[in-house]
């Protein structure tokens, strides 16, 4: 699925949804080992660039996520939420 470079709509940025599936249609791409050389580098380039912004806003969205703490004698505050791993929350529950 090539893209035009002369796409408005594919110079716009993609939100994160859109850019997953983008790097997943890569990914697929390369795998099939139907592309040319050129083709294949220039996926790869694409790639990565998606990677690197994807864990950007993962990386901040990590750091936007707090919960509310009241400590005994002071005004509430916040500090960053801990993750428990293989704590299953049922769906719609959140972990707060």
């Amino acid at each position: 699925m090539a893209r035009a470079k002369g796409d408005a709509a594919a110079d716009a940025p993609l939100d994160f949804e859109q850019s997953m599936k983008r790097l997943e249609t890569i990914v697929e791409e390369l795998e099939s080992g139907e592309l040319s050389l050129e083709d294949s580098i220039a996926r790869y380039e694409e790639g990565i660039q998606l990677s690197r912004r994807l864990q950007q806003v993962l990386d901040e969205s990590e750091k936007r996520i707090e919960r509310l703490v009241e400590k005994e004698g002071s005004p509430p505050s916040t500090e960053p939420m801990e993750h428990s791993p293989g704590r299953d929350l049922p769906e719609g529950e959140l972990p707060f």
